[in-house]
């Protein structure tokens, strides 16, 4: 693997998947627009060259929402802009699938990075939570819509209008974590998810993620151009012959 953006990113690319660290450990993580810079940079080598992706702030802390300083600081020139939203859009709609390695607190824009993946792996002192109103504003880089998506619109409303928090056994239940591990074994698990996605025909995976995202009225008709895609590739071809070539060793 080699590594970049040491600064605030650190990135471990590797051939078949990519680790993206956030890195601002004294101020928790804040995801400042240094930090957005770098995770776009990072988002325009996954588009270029797809592979699944682990988002983690470490074993203590994922990220305790916004840089409070520079966001104090912003006008609705730059609400309009969409610096998180645009940013964590852009996390979601990846060719590839994502997992975040969430430890300790996802609070505001950090629970916002984590509902834009695919996956989220926790320890057991996560804490999910999204107090945007406390500071005179609201959830607006993905809570609002994506987090009723996960959890359902009543339990979204706790959290986005009551100030609720979800705790890692809560947040298991309610499947905003896939599973729940102990710190050390936090990346691992991550990895885990990710070697079971490689086993499959990396375009079947891109394209499943692709109809899983697409609107209901895109169906059945995406499906079946994406079926006719993969249909035609050699890769389809050689794990069928090789599945029928072990289920005939099987029955001799």
């Amino acid at each position: 693997m080699t590594t970049s953006e040491p600064e605030v990113v650190a990135v471990e690319y590797a051939a078949d998947r990519v680790v993206v660290t956030l890195n601002r450990p004294t101020v928790r993580n804040a995801i400042d627009a240094a930090m957005v810079e770098s995770l776009h940079s990072v988002c325009a080598e996954l588009e270029r060259d797809p592979r699944p992706a682990i988002i983690t702030g470490g074993t203590e802390v994922f990220a305790a929402g916004a840089d409070i300083a520079q966001l104090r600081e912003r006008d609705r020139l730059d609400a309009l802009a969409g610096i998180n939203s645009g940013l964590f859009d852009r996390i979601a709609r990846l060719p590839m699938p994502t997992v975040a390695a969430v430890a300790g607190a996802a609070i505001g824009g950090g629970a916002e990075l984590a509902y834009a993946c695919d996956f989220r792996i926790g320890t057991s002192d996560v804490t999910f939570g999204n107090p945007e109103g406390l500071l005179g504003i609201l959830a607006a880089a993905g809570a609002a819509w994506r987090l009723p998506e996960l959890v359902g619109e009543p339990l979204a409303k706790e959290i986005l209008l009551a100030g609720r928090t979800l705790g890692a056994d809560e947040a298991l239940t309610v499947r905003l974590l896939n599973e729940v591990v102990e710190p050390e074994n936090l990346l691992a698990a991550a990895h885990g998810w990710v070697d079971r996605m490689i086993k499959m025909a990396p375009l079947a995976l891109r394209l499943t993620k692709l109809a899983l995202r697409a609107p209901r009225e895109a169906h059945p008709m995406l499906d079946n151009v994406a079926q006719a895609v993969l249909f035609e590739t050699e890769e389809k071809a050689e794990r069928m012959d090789a599945f029928l070539a072990r289920r005939r060793k099987s029955d001799v």
